[in-house]
C-alpha cells in the first residue's frame, strides 16, 4: 500500500488476500512460493500459444473515490482475449496438483482476482459483458484446465465495491495515522539536552542522503550514538514526506534493543510513531517444534479468521510493538505472533528486524521491496559481508539427503527415488574426484543436478497436498527446504560464484559459494529512496564500499568522542601468534596476562583467534597462576542464560580479579556493554586472521583475479576487523578507562599501523621486560 496525501494505492492481490483470506496457517504455505521461476516460464509459453488475438501482460487500474480519499486500485492482467462477440480476462496459474483435483472453486482468492481484472476492464471500457478465464497450468504433465465464465457489469461492479469498503476503513485509519504522525514529527526535536561530539553532523549527513536520494557510508567509532544519530533524521524525513517507511537492521539481538530504547526515549517526548520489532520463527513460536498446521498447533488453527482482528486491536492500541506485545497480542486473539508480526509491519512505521528479511532471497519480505519511499538503515554493517555471502550461498549435503530417505514409508517411494538419485550424484563427485585426489572446484553452476532436485520438488508439493503437514517426516520437510533453498540460488548463480564439493566425517557437501556479494546486494539496495550503513570498525572504508556496492557513493569518517588519553593501548612486540609458533607462545602470553591484570583488581578479558588456542592459554595459565584469580571461560555452543551469567561474573565495584577467556570475533567481542569499571583491560592475541580454509582460498584467489589485493580480501581485512571490535569492549562511555594490550609483533608492520584508527594514536610497542614502565593507568 502506499499514500500520497490522500491517494491511495493498493496491488488488486494485496486487496483480495487481506480482505479474503481465511481458515487456517498451514503446510500449503510452503508449496507455492518454490514454483515460481518456473510458474514464471510457464506463464511465457501459454502467453505466446494463445494467438494473435491475445495480449500479454496488461496493465490495469481503477481508482474509487470515498469522500475526499482517492483509492486506486493496480494489477497486471497475464491476458486479455479479444474475441468478435465477447472479450475474455485471463489469469494464469502454475501448479504441481493433479488437473484432476481442481475445479473451478479450488481457490477462492483466485477466482476473486480474475473477478477483480474484469471489473476493472470493464469499467475502463465501459462494457457490459466479460469474461473471465482461470487457467491452470501444471508444471509436471504440462497440460492445462480451463474454467471460464461470463459476467455482467453490475454483478462485478457489487463484487469489486464489496471489496473495497471493507478495505477503505483500513485506508482511513491509516490516513489518519499518518496526519498525526507527520504532525507530530514535525515538532520532534533531538531528545537529549545536547549533541555528544560528532552527533550533529552525523545527523546532517544521514538527513542530507535521505533528500538527495544517496547512499552514505559511515565509520562511526563507539560514543557517537549511531542508533539515535540515524533514526532522528530519518524519522525527520518522515515527517516531512521524504520518505513512509525506516528499517533499522542488524545482525545482533543487542543492537535491535538498543533501536527499540532509543524509539521508546522518542516516543515518551510526545512523538507519535509506531515501530515494530521482527523476532525469528523459531525463538518467537509458542509451540516447542515449529510446524504451521491446525493438528500440531492451536494458533493456526483459524489464524486468518482472527488475524484482522487482532491488527485492528493492536493498531488502536499500541505504537511500540516488542517481542513481549507481540507475544500478548497473539496469545490474545489465538493467532500465530509470527505472521502477526509480518502482517503489523505493513501498518508500521520503523521495522526493527535482522539482516535476512531485506536481503535473504529465501526469506526477505518481498511484500516491502517493491516501494521507492523507504530508507534503509544497517547497523554494524561490516558484519553484513559475511552474512551476504551465507545468505547468497546455499549447500546440499549427502549425509541429510540419506538420513530423510531412510525414514520414509513405502508409499513415498517416487521421492525415494528422487532423493537416490541425488544421492547417487553426489557418490559420483567422491568417486571421479576425491577417490582420485582431486578437488570439485567448478565456476560453472552444477546444471546437471538442476532436474533431480527439481523431480524432488515437484514430488513432495504433490505429497503436501494429500498429507498433512504433522504426518510428514521431520527429516522431509528440512530436506524439501535445504533444495529448495538450494534451486532459489542455483537462479542466481552467475561469475560472483564458485561451486565446490568437500567431503568430512563421511559426508560429502555441494556448495553454490557467493565469493562476491556487492551485485546481489545492490540488486535489493537499489529498491530503496537512500541507504545509510554504519559501522564502528568501518575500516579500510574502501574494501567496504567494494563488498557493499558503493564504491562510488559517500563515505565520511568521524573523530572519537571519548579522550584518547584514558585508555593506555600498548603492542607486544616479542611474541609471534602465528600458528606455527603458538606452542612456544603460552608462557609469554601468560606472563602477559599476569603482568596486566597484577596492576590493578579488576575485570579483564582476554581474546583469542580460535577456541583451541583460548584452551590451551586457559590451561598453562590457571595451572600456574589459576589460584590468584577468578577465571572464565567462554565455551562453545553457550546457551542463551550461559551467555548472560558469564557477563553477570564481571560486575561494577570488582574487590578481586575476574579474567575472561574468549574468542576473537565471538559473541563477547562485538555488541557487548560493560561499562565504567565492569571491564578495564582487553588482551588481544593476534591479528584475527581466517582460519585458512578451501572457502577463504577461493575468495582469496577470485580477487587476486579481478584486480583487488586476494589475501588482504580474504585475511587481513576480515581479521583486523575483528580485532577492532575486541577492543572496542573496553571504552564504552566518557568516564570509562583502562589498557589495551595486542600482543603480536606484526601489528608494529607498516601494514597493520596504517589500518589503525586515529584515536590508537599514540600507541607504545613493549615486551615483557619493559611493560612494567608503561602500567601507571588509574581507573
Amino acid at each position: 500500500m502506499r499514500i500520497n496525501n490522500n491517494t491511495v494505492s493498493v496491488s488488486v492481490r494485496d486487496l483480495i488476500e487481506f480482505i479474503l483470506k481465511h481458515g487456517n496457517l498451514d503446510a500449503s504455505t510452503i508449496v507455492s512460493s518454490s514454483r515460481a521461476v518456473l510458474g514464471t516460464r510457464a506463464h511465457k509459453k501459454i502467453q505466446k500459444s494463445m494467438g494473435d488475438n491475445y495480449t500479454s501482460e496488461v496493465i490495469l487500474k481503477h481508482t474509487c473515490t470515498y469522500d475526499d480519499i482517492s483509492f486506486i486500485i493496480e494489477g497486471r492482467a497475464d491476458g486479455i482475449i479479444e474475441n468478435i462477440d465477447v472479450l475474455i480476462i485471463d489469469e494464469i496459474k502454475s501448479t504441481t496438483v493433479s488437473l484432476d483435483m481442481i475445479e473451478e472453486d479450488y481457490n477462492p482468492l483466485h477466482l476473486a482476482q480474475v473477478k477483480c481484472y474484469a471489473f476493472m476492464y470493464a469499467a475502463d471500457k465501459n462494457l457490459s459483458k466479460i469474461g473471465g478465464q482461470l487457467t491452470y497450468y501444471n508444471l509436471d504433465t504440462k497440460e492445462t484446465k480451463r474454467f471460464l465464465k461470463f459476467y455482467n457489469y453490475a454483478e462485478l461492479k457489487t463484487f469489486f465495491e464489496d471489496l473495497t469498503d471493507q478495505y477503505i476503513i483500513w485506508i482511513r485509519f491509516y490516513i489518519n495515522w499518518c496526519a498525526l504522525r507527520d504532525a507530530s514529527l514535525k515538532l520532534l526535536v533531538f531528545p537529549f539536552e545536547k549533541y555528544r561530539a560528532g552527533q550533529r553532523e552525523l545527523a546532517v549527513h544521514v538527513y542530507k542522503s535521505i533528500v538527495n536520494s544517496s547512499k552514505l557510508f559511515v565509520n562511526a567509532p563507539t560514543g557517537i550514538g549511531k542508533t539515535i544519530s540515524t533514526l532522528f533524521p530519518s524519522l525527520k524525513a518522515m515527517g516531512e514526506g521524504q520518505i513512509s517507511k525506516i528499517f533499522y537492521i542488524t545482525a545482533k539481538t543487542i543492537t535491535r534493543s538498543v533501536a527499540e530504547s532509543a524509539l521508546n526515549i522518542i516516543q515518551l517526548g510526545g512523538t507519535r510513531v509506531k515501530s515494530i520489532t521482527l523476532t525469528a520463527k523459531d525463538k518467537i513460536c509458542f509451540c516447542e517444534t515449529t510446524h504451521c498446521t491446525p493438528s500440531h498447533c492451536m494458533y493456526a488453527e483459524g489464524h486468518f479468521d482472527r488475524v484482522n482482528t487482532a491488527i485492528w486491536d493492536a493498531l488502536n492500541t499500541s505504537d511500540l510493538f516488542t517481542r513481549d506485545v507481540i507475544e500478548t497480542l497473539a496469545k490474545k486473539h489465538r493467532v500465530c505472533p509470527f505472521e502477526l508480526s509480518l502482517d503489523l509491519a505493513l501498518w508500521m512505521d520503523v521495522i526493527i528486524c535482522d539482516y535476512n528479511y531485506i536481503f535473504d532471497p529465501t526469506v526477505a519480505l518481498k511484500r516491502f521491496l517493491d516501494a521507492r519511499d523507504y530508507v534503509l538503515l544497517i547497523d554494524e554493517a561490516h558484519n553484513l559481508v559475511d552474512r551476504a555471502r551465507d545468505m547468497f550461498s546455499a549447500s546440499l549435503s549427502k549425509k541429510n539427503i540419506l538420513s530423510a530417505k531412510k525414514v520414509l514409508p513405502k508409499s513415498y517411494n517416487s521421492i525415494k527415488t528422487a532423493l537416490s538419485k541425488i544421492n547417487t550424484y553426489l557418490l559420483d563427485i567422491k568417486k571421479d574426484y576425491f577417490a582420485q585426489g582431486l578437488p570439485f572446484i567448478k565456476k560453472e553452476a552444477p546444471n546437471s543436478i538442476y532436474p533431480l532436485l527439481r523431480q524432488f520438488i515437484n514430488l513432495c508439493d504433490k505429497q503436501f497436498q494429500k498429507s498433512s503437514r504433522s504426518s510428514l517426516e521431520s527429516s522431509l520437510i528440512d530436506m524439501y527446504f535445504e533444495i529448495y533453498n538450494f534451486l532459489k540460488l542455483f537462479e542466481l548463480y552467475d561469475d560472483k560464484y564458485i561451486t565446490y564439493a568437500s567431503s568430512e566425517n563421511g559426508d560429502i557437501t555441494l556448495k553454490l559459494f557467493c565469493i562476491d556479494p556487492s551485485f546481489l546486494l545492490g540488486e535489493t539496495m537499489a529498491k530503496f529512496k537512500s541507504i545509510i550503513l554504519f559501522s564502528a570498525t568501518f575500516l579500510p572504508i574502501d574494501y567496504y564500499k567494494y563488498l557493499l556496492c558503493g564504491e562510488d557513493d559517500t563515505a565520511i569518517r568521524l573523530a572519537s568522542p571519548f579522550d584518547s588519553s584514558k585508555y593506555l593501548r600498548l603492542i607486544a612486540t616479542d611474541i609471534s601468534t602465528r600458528y606455527q609458533d603458538r606452542a612456544h607462545s603460552y608462557a609469554h602470553i601468560c606472563s602477559y596476562i599476569k603482568q596486566i591484570v597484577d596492576n590493578k583488581a579488576g575485570n579483564y578479558f582476554v581474546f583469542f583467534p580460535s577456541y583451541k588456542y583460548l584452551i590451551d592459554v586457559y590451561n598453562a595459565f590457571s595451572t600456574i597462576y589459576g589460584s590468584s584469580y577468578t577465571l572464565h571461560v567462554q565455551s562453545s555452543n553457550m546457551s542463551e542464560v550461559e551467555r548472560e551469567s558469564f557477563l553477570e561474573q564481571f560486575k561494577a565495584n570488582p574487590v578481586d580479579t575476574h579474567i575472561g577467556f574468549c574468542v576473537l570475533g565471538g559473541i563477547y567481542s562485538e555488541g557487548i556493554d560493560l561499562k565504567y569499571d565492569r571491564l578495564i583491560g582487553v588482551i588481544i592475541v593476534g591479528v584475527g586472521l581466517p582460519q585458512l580454509c578451501l572457502e577463504r582460498t577461493l575468495i582469496e584467489n577470485y580477487f587476486n583475479e579481478n584486480g583487488k589485493n586476494g589475501y588482504h580480501y580474504a585475511y587481513t581485512y576480515p581479521g583486523i576487523n575483528k580485532v577492532f571490535q575486541a577492543a572496542g569492549r573496553l571504552i564504552r562511555t566518557e568516564e570509562d578507562s583502562g589498557i589495551i594490550l595486542l600482543i603480536d609483533d606484526r601489528f608494529t608492520s607498516s601494514l597493520y599501523r596504517a589500518l589503525f584508527p586515529p584515536e590508537w594514536s599514540p600507541y607504545y610497542p613493549v615486551t615483557l621486560s619493559s611493560i612494567s614502565d608503561y602500567l601507571t593507568f588509574k581507573k
